[in-house]
């Protein structure tokens, strides 16, 4: 039988939290702390340094982005600590930068967008796992911080690169078509990412920005 995963919940609402605590018991996963503050979160965070932590955003005792400063806070100690968000808002600013650290194992998902228990517990199976899980809606509101028109600075070549990535190739897949090698795609691909102010981070993250950009305009 597979290890339990050692979870970590945050969520102010006592109902919904009681829930979600069932909810992940009878997937498999350890609650190991479901609290409901901020400070909670920070001690529970170090002391128990979970395989995955769920984090509402917004909790006491400020009532507006403290969940989320208090898993960034956490995660500057303990790189990587997988954490996924769950709310009903997007906080741009500490969603561009969670997304930023580019060691991955994150997610943002919003609530009123989570239909049903499959689609949540796989989210947290992949957080859990090093991967990531972006709502589309979450990524559209980042993009949305960047220039009128995103694209504009691009080269033809550029261009012709981000549409084959919109299409799913990966970099030696687009060489192959362009009949370039990986190397000038890779240059091409950085300097896309530049231009659209996609900074450091993990590359399948800017990647998905980056066509999600293209795809919008």
């Amino acid at each position: 039988m597979p290890a339990r995963l050692r979870t970590v919940l945050a969520e102010d609402q006592y109902l919904l939290r009681d829930g979600l605590t069932h909810l992940l018991a009878a997937h498999g996963f350890d609650v190991v702390a479901a609290v409901g503050s901020g400070p909670e979160l920070h001690k529970a965070l170090l002391e128990h340094r979970p395989d995955v932590s769920v984090v509402d955003v917004r909790m006491p005792p400020t009532n507006t982005d403290e969940g989320l400063q208090v898993a960034l806070a956490v995660r500057r100690e303990i790189p990587g600590l997988p954490i996924l968000v769950l709310s009903q808002h997007v906080e741009q600013l500490y969603a561009r930068e969670l997304l930023a650290d580019g060691t991955g194992a994150i997610g943002y998902l919003l609530k009123d967008r989570v239909f049903n228990a499959d689609q949540f517990i796989d989210a947290v199976h992949r957080v859990a796992g090093g991967g990531t899980v972006m709502d589309p809606e979450v990524i559209a509101k980042l993009l949305a911080g960047n220039a009128t028109d995103p694209l504009s600075a691009l080269t033809p070549r550029e261009r012709e690169v981000l549409g084959l990535m919109a299409e799913g190739c990966s970099n030696a897949a687009i060489a192959a078509r362009l009949f370039v090698s990986e190397g000038a795609v890779g240059k091409h691909t950085a300097s896309i990412f530049s231009k659209l102010q996609l900074g450091p981070s993990d590359d399948t993250n800017r990647r998905v920005l980056a066509v999600l950009a293209y795809l919008g305009s």
